[in-house]
Parts: C-alpha cells; sequence; structure tokens
C-alpha cells in the first residue's frame, strides 16, 4: 500500500527529528543512567507543538489526524524511546481521550494547558490485580452530593509521579462488570489523592512510573469525562489508537537500532575487513530492514483506518488491524534491537552505546497497553467472529 504524506505532514517529521535529535540526543544517556527528565521537557515538546498535533485548534491544537500524531511519536522514539512514552501517555493517553470523549467545558478546562505543556497529563487504569483483565479494577467512584468519592490504588502509571491531570477510571456501579464503569479527570490537588512509590524499571528510565492512590479523594461530579457507568466506550475508543501509537514508537525504536548496526557494520574491522562485507551481518542486516519496513507498513495503515472508522472497539476491523500492528511492531522492535547487540558483540552489551538501551526499552513495548499475548488473543477474535479475513 502506497501512502502519500502531506507537505505539512513531511514537515511535521523533518521538525521533530531535527528537534529530537538536538534536544534530547546529548542527554538520552543520562536520562538513562539517572533515570531522569528534565523539567522543562514537556514545555520545550509544546512550544514546537507536539503535544497538540491532533487536538482540535479551539483548543490551541494543530487539529491534524492519526497519522500525523503516530508519525509525530515514531520520531521522537528514534532519539529517546522513553521520553517518548511519556510524552504519548500525556498527548495520547490523557488529552487525547479527553478530547475525545470529554464535553465542551471540560475540554476548554483542561486542554489548553496541556498542548502548551504547562500541565501533564496521565490515564490511570492499571491496577496492582488489574493488568491484562482490566475490567476487573477494584477502584470505586461513590456519588455524594455534587462530587464523586474515589477509594482504590492503580499500578504502573507512566508519568504518574509528575501528572497534574489524570484521566481514572472507576466503578460506579460494580455489580453491572464492564457497564459500571465510568471515566473521571483528577488533578494533583485534589483531595485524598497522592503519589505512591515511584517504580524502578529496568529499561525506558527517565520516563516516570507510580503507583496512585485515592483515599475519600474527591472530584467534582462535573468532571466525569463521557457518560455515567459507560467508561467502557472511553476506553476502547482510545485503545485502538494506544496500540497503533505502541506500535509506532517499536518502528522509530526499530529504525534506530537499524541505524546503529548499519553504521557499525561499515566501521568495524575483524580478520582485517569490515564486518559489513560478512555475509552473517549482511543476513542480520536484511533481515531486521524487512522487518522494520512490514512493521511501518502495518502501523501507518492502522493509522490511516483509525482515521476513517466511525468506531473502534470489539467487532471492527480497526480493532483487529490496531492489535495486529502493535503485536507485530512490537516483536519486529525487539528482535532487530537484539540483533543490533549481537552485530555489536562485547560493545553492544556496554552501557555506553546506546542499542542496549533500546534493547532494554524494547521489552516494555510488548508489555503496555496489553501484552504480545492478549493482542494475539484480539486478533484471534476478530478473525473468528467474522469468519474470515
Amino acid at each position: 500500500m502506497s501512502i502519500q504524506f502531506s507537505e505539512e505532514q513531511k514537515l511535521l517529521q523533518d521538525t521533530i527529528y531535527k528537534w529530537a535529535l538536538n534536544e534530547l540526543g546529548p542527554i538520552a544517556e543520562k536520562v538513562d543512567d539517572e533515570d531522569w527528565m528534565p523539567k522543562d521537557f514537556f514545555r520545550k515538546a509544546g512550544d514546537i507543538g507536539i503535544l497538540g498535533v491532533a487536538i482540535d485548534p479551539e483548543y490551541g491544537g494543530s487539529g491534524l489526524n492519526v497519522l500525523s500524531e503516530i508519525l509525530a511519536i515514531e520520531q521522537i522514539t528514534r532519539i529517546s524511546p522513553a521520553l517518548a512514552l511519556s510524552c504519548g501517555a500525556h498527548f495520547n493517553l490523557c488529552a487525547g481521550n479527553i478530547h475525545r470523549n470529554a464535553n465542551d467545558y471540560l475540554k476548554r478546562k483542561y486542554l489548553p494547558a496541556m498542548v502548551t505543556g504547562e500541565k501533564v497529563g496521565a490515564l490511570a487504569l492499571t491496577e496492582p490485580n488489574a493488568g491484562s483483565d482490566a475490567m476487573s479494577i477494584r477502584t470505586r467512584a461513590e456519588k455524594d452530593g455534587d462530587y464523586f468519592v474515589l477509594n482504590g490504588t492503580k499500578m504502573f502509571i507512566t508519568n504518574g509521579p509528575i501528572a497534574d491531570v489524570i484521566l481514572v477510571y472507576a466503578k460506579t456501579e460494580p455489580e453491572r462488570g464492564p457497564f459500571g464503569i465510568s471515566a473521571f479527570i483528577v488533578e494533583k490537588e485534589f483531595e485524598g489523592f497522592s503519589v505512591g512509590r515511584k517504580l524502578k524499571k529496568a529499561g525506558m528510565r527517565g520516563s516516570p512510573t507510580s503507583e496512585l492512590i485515592f483515599d475519600n479523594c474527591r472530584v467534582p461530579a462535573e468532571n466525569l469525562v463521557g457518560e455515567l457507568n459507560r467508561g467502557v466506550e472511553v476506553m476502547t475508543r482510545g485503545l485502538d489508537i494506544e496500540r497503533i501509537m505502541g506500535a509506532a514508537m517499536a518502528v522509530g525504536s526499530a529504525r534506530q537500532a537499524l541505524d546503529y548496526s548499519i553504521k557499525y557494520a561499515l566501521e568495524r574491522e575483524q580478520f582485517g575487513k569490515k564486518i559489513a562485507e560478512f555475509q552473517m551481518i549482511q543476513s542480520k542486516l536484511a533481515d531486521m530492514y524487512t522487518l522494520y519496513e512490514a512493521a511501518q507498513g502495518l502501523t501507518y495503515r492502522a493509522a490511516l483506518m483509525a482515521e476513517e472508522a466511525k468506531r473502534g472497539g470489539k467487532g471492527t476491523e480497526l480493532t483487529r488491524l490496531a492489535a495486529a500492528s502493535v503485536m507485530f511492531a512490537t516483536i519486529a522492535n525487539s528482535t532487530i534491537c537484539s540483533e543490533a547487540v549481537q552485530i555489536h558483540g562485547g560493545y553492544g552489551y556496554c552501557l555506553e552505546f546506546p542499542v542496549q538501551r533500546l534493547w532494554r526499552d524494547a521489552k516494555l513495548m510488548e508489555i503496555g497497553a496489553g501484552t504480545t499475548e492478549i493482542r494475539k488473543l484480539i486478533v484471534a477474535r476478530e478473525l473468528l467472529r467474522k469468519g474470515s479475513v
């Protein structure tokens, strides 16, 4: 499938990559070594327009489409997967879901400051005992006059330690199961909200992750996103785009690992010649390139479908393709990053060489937003539901 990018999209790709190369490239090692994020990261990302790519202009964004959004995250990931992860959690998982599902009052209240990077966003769905089985969340939200009172704990929340605005899922009618979930916007200053322990991760260091605690957290009733007990609709509409975003991150990471490997193969000498002359190395590079191109094509196709589809969720071709894109792209990325370490040999295993960072970061992409196994189940479910491809 041939995808023609607009001049605006080409400029977006070039601008964001150069920005990431110049701003994030010099600090990428420090970000990983110290598990550190620059305090002005979101402000700078907002200044260049990254945080509002797909947000309507009336709320401060550029009003572009899903493909443009994934092109942006792909370019950032080529330099820093960790900071790209935090960026995506902010503008896709939080701001994007608010943009697609909230009323105009909430959008005007929260989105402009998120587009500029003044406010940082996060999404809180996963809990200590509700990961792949997200519908089994136990966080409760009970109505109390003009407020909802939230009680529960969320786990593995990207941007949790630094978020100003959190989109939170809670059970409003637990007896109704998935049809008793609602979504709320919580601010970090709300009474009863606190950040729990910050988590130490093997990869994606620099993207802060923590648990979040809601202890009689009082949330204004007007901060309900969408309709009461219809939070699943908010959730499923966002999950398809989240998966495509994850696929785009994998593509960006794979591109960088492939570039590093080509460069190293052309420079490294063994047995009196460049290792690029060895057929075993050439075989690896050919396989890596093919996986990269296939993953990118599948991801772009899913992004185009997300823009055209009237809805996503169970029973749609978009859900099947989104799950397939992130399943394939993340597996391809892990393979490519592993082979990049292999090509670099002992140097690839040393912390001074960036391929080991990409290799560690790649694993989380096979776990977050639904594991590889869950993604396979979704693809198979949709194929069997239709009875054909």
